[in-house]
């Protein structure tokens, strides 16, 4: 019997363990580690700092859901891990043995690589559910005395749809409210352009979100690398492309919203040969880690180089579907180890972005995420505004019922040239 060990129980590390149990049986032990008892669907945060969600609908104890499928849960952070001898050294300085590995931690938040930036200091965050429970606090002090707003991402941050939808939501609201005149609001982000994304782009993204700005009167900073923050006053400098500082602003706000750059979770990222300098988990195309090969990782919490360079330092995003296809070859990879076959299976790395806007949406396809691309969309609609709440109610109800993808899941995408795995090569055989 194999023990194979989840970290983190987020987006990645739930699927995980429900793919594992439906690929390998009851013949093996599955335990998932996380600091928190609940699971929280991240991509709702955006609402609930609004206060369109309750957090009681966007969260789920974890320990009834895994104990429905034989998988042992605990809900303790990891004071580290040694990867020689394959063991994660708990909080409570309990010790657990593994056989293999999975890293789903997510990132840790680099508040401190900015002054006075965070939930603890001057700006608020939504990368949480508890990061959202406050700033829903923020926002409702804040309708008392309405005033100026900021909104972006600081240098280094690598995850920007949130950051839109959470200035479109707010806008509508602020009108359905009547007193959007009352609120300035100024986007300031550390992408070369709007609607870079972290991707380069998605086919005509920079104008479709520019021309949203414009009609939204929601004016933007790009090239922005913010130096500070202090209470109601954000410092940046905005950047020309050969990284000289030709502006400096000083920009007021009564309430501010800004995504921090990520890097990986300290009991991870000081283990030796396993992370980047930045924390991040080092894969192969396998998503194995080169120097440990019984340990994968899948999310936000990989190392992927930045799509291009730019002015101010961003990060390549590692979108939901994405991720799912890393927890698809990451479990039958380690099948295939078990039953003493080499690795095969590789994510194709799909983009696929359902960005809400309030009252309409955006939905942006790129396939594969990195370029050159084979193919890239976009649309806008009121369709993708009930897509993104659609797609919600599905998730969850996954999570809550312990499910692997549908069927009928994977067959639609792969109608519309969307696939988990890359599709093998067909082996060469000799000529008789």
């Amino acid at each position: 019997m194999k023990h194979i060990v989840i970290l983190g129980a987020g987006i990645g590390g739930m699927p995980a363990a429900f793919e594992l149990r439906h690929k390998l049986g009851n013949a093996h032990k599955i335990t998932v580690v996380n600091k928190d008892d609940y699971f929280q669907f991240v991509p709702s945060n955006p609402w609930l700092a609004i206060g369109w969600r309750e957090r009681e609908a966007i969260t789920e104890p974890i320990a009834p859901i895994l104990e429905k499928l034989n998988i042992d849960f605990i809900a303790q952070a990891a004071e580290s891990v040694d990867a020689k001898a394959n063991k994660i050294i708990l909080a409570d300085q309990q010790e657990l043995h593994y056989d293999y590995l999975i890293i789903t931690t997510g990132p840790a938040l680099a508040f401190d690589d900015v002054p006075g930036a965070g939930p603890n200091a001057f700006t608020e965050s939504i990368c949480t559910v508890n990061h959202a429970q406050q700033a829903y606090q923020a926002y409702q002090e804040f309708l008392k005395n309405p005033g100026p707003v900021v909104i972006g991402a600081m240098p280094g941050a690598s995850c920007f749809g949130p950051a839109y939808e959470f200035a479109f939501i707010l806008d509508t609201d602020l009108r359905r409210r009547k007193i959007r005149n009352k609120v300035p609001m100024t986007y300031v982000t550390s992408e070369p352009y709007i609607g870079h994304l972290g991707l380069g782009g998605v086919g005509d993204s920079k104008s479709l979100l520019e021309s949203e700005f414009r009609d939204r009167d929601i004016r933007w900073i790009t090239n922005a690398k913010t130096t500070s923050v202090e209470k109601n006053m954000l410092h940046c400098e905005e950047l020309n492309r050969k990284g000289e500082v030709e502006f400096k602003h000083d920009i007021p706000f009564l309430l501010a919203m800004m995504l921090p750059a990520f890097k990986g979770v300290d009991a991870v990222a000081k283990v030796e040969g396993l992370c980047n300098p930045r924390g991040f988990v080092l894969i192969d195309e396998y998503q194995r880690n080169p120097s440990y090969h019984n340990i994968f990782s899948a999310g936000v919490c990989v190392a992927i180089p930045p799509i291009e360079k730019t002015p101010v330092p961003i990060g390549a995003p590692k979108t939901g579907y994405m991720i799912e296809s890393m927890v698809t070859a990451i479990v039958e990879n380690i099948a295939a180890d078990i039953a003493g076959q080499p690795a095969t299976a590789q994510a194709t790395w799909n983009a696929i972005c359902l960005a809400d806007m309030g009252d309409t949406g955006a939905a942006f396809v790129a396939l594969p995420q990195i370029p050159p691309r084979n193919r890239t969309w976009y649309s806008k609609g009121k369709w993708v505004h009930f897509a993104k709440i659609a797609f919600e109610k599905y998730f969850l109800y996954k999570i809550r019922h312990g499910s692997t993808s549908p069927v009928y899941e994977k067959y639609l995408l792969k109608a519309l040239g969307i696939v988990h795995l890359v599709e093998p090569k067909a082996k060469k055989h000799d000529e008789q």
